[in-house]
């Protein structure tokens, strides 16, 4: 049966997956905005990597074994996971699906592949594409990040070519132009302000 009275609707809490190429701001992005709304939910990634000694279990990341986290993918207990530079990352299940059962928003930051594959599980996800605003600027920004090789540098800027031609796959596009994040923050709340409001997703 339908909601006729407005004092009735309940919005359901959001998933919100924030994502694009290298070297535009995400962790920045995600870092302020977890900063102004404490009830966001972080989701905590897993992996295989030897624990530094500055980190904690369940707060940095879950750590687990190879042979642990080979299992959680042999389960279907993760909703997405890849190899980054020799090591395993990945999502539990288990983590959003908390989260999201409490009422709380959750923020996922995530490569674009990562994206889709939270989209297949979740359908209601939010994707925001976050973006520099030219690609001038964002191969000033891989080149200024230093401690790369110049082939390093080139094959950061092909994968975000790449990433680049995802874009028409999100639902909202974010860009953080230089020293101006506070611009990025602002318009990324409204976007999960207007989905709070909407009535069907």
């Amino acid at each position: 049966m339908g909601c006729s009275n407005p004092s009735d609707f309940r919005p359901q809490p959001l998933l919100v997956v924030i994502s694009g190429p290298s070297g535009v701001g995400k962790d920045s992005l995600v870092t302020a905005l977890l900063g102004q709304d404490p009830a966001l939910h972080r989701v905590v990634t897993a992996t295989d990597r030897p624990r530094r000694p500055n980190e904690r279990d369940g707060l940095d990341y879950h750590f687990f074994s190879t042979a642990d986290f080979e299992r959680l993918i042999a389960q279907g207990e993760l909703v997405e996971w890849a190899i980054v530079y020799g090591q395993y990352k990945g999502i539990p299940k288990c983590e959003l699906e908390r989260a999201l059962e409490g009422g709380q928003d959750v923020v996922v930051r995530v490569d674009v592949q990562g994206a889709a594959a939270i989209r297949s599980f979740m359908p209601q996800a939010i994707l925001i594409f976050v973006a520099a605003r030219s690609e001038a600027e964002m191969i000033r920004r891989l080149r200024e990040r230093g401690g790369d090789t110049e082939e390093q540098v080139e094959n950061r800027i092909a994968a975000a070519r790449e990433e680049m031609s995802h874009l028409e796959e999100f639902d909202y596009l974010v860009i953080n132009h230089q020293g101006r994040l506070d611009e990025a923050v602002e318009q990324t709340q409204a976007i999960l302000i207007a989905e709070h409001c909407r009535i069907r997703r």
